[in-house]
């Protein structure tokens, strides 16, 4: 028996997207985004007509997490939380100096 929590008893982190969830083939990723706006489709299939055959999956990557972003209603409440003062911002050089990185590292 392992110390170590089962995966299934992991709440699910609405900060995350897993493989499972959203849009499971090119199809579904086009028809997703044009659901949440043409102009995200047409960027989608530009980026991806761009994309070297090594980096299509990085751009399909990139695009689910757009998906996700436009989609979720977590990211309208840490926006609109943001907007109204009411949460604590955090100076982007903290984050990357608490995870042991410098700004620099982000370009």
């Amino acid at each position: 028996m392992s110390a170590l929590p089962s995966p299934e008893a992991q709440p699910a982190n609405p900060h995350r997207l897993t493989a499972s969830q959203g849009p499971q083939t090119v199809r579904e990723l086009r028809a997703a985004l044009a659901a949440v706006a043409p102009a995200e489709l047409i960027a989608f299939n530009e980026a991806l007509d761009a994309a070297r055959l090594d980096a299509v999956a990085d751009v399909i990557t990139e695009w689910r997490h757009v998906w996700a972003l436009r989609t979720r209603p977590q990211v309208d409440e840490a926006i609109a939380a943001a907007l109204a003062g009411t949460v604590r911002l955090v100076p982007a050089a903290d984050v990357f100096a608490r995870h042991g990185l410098s700004d620099e590292s982000a370009a």
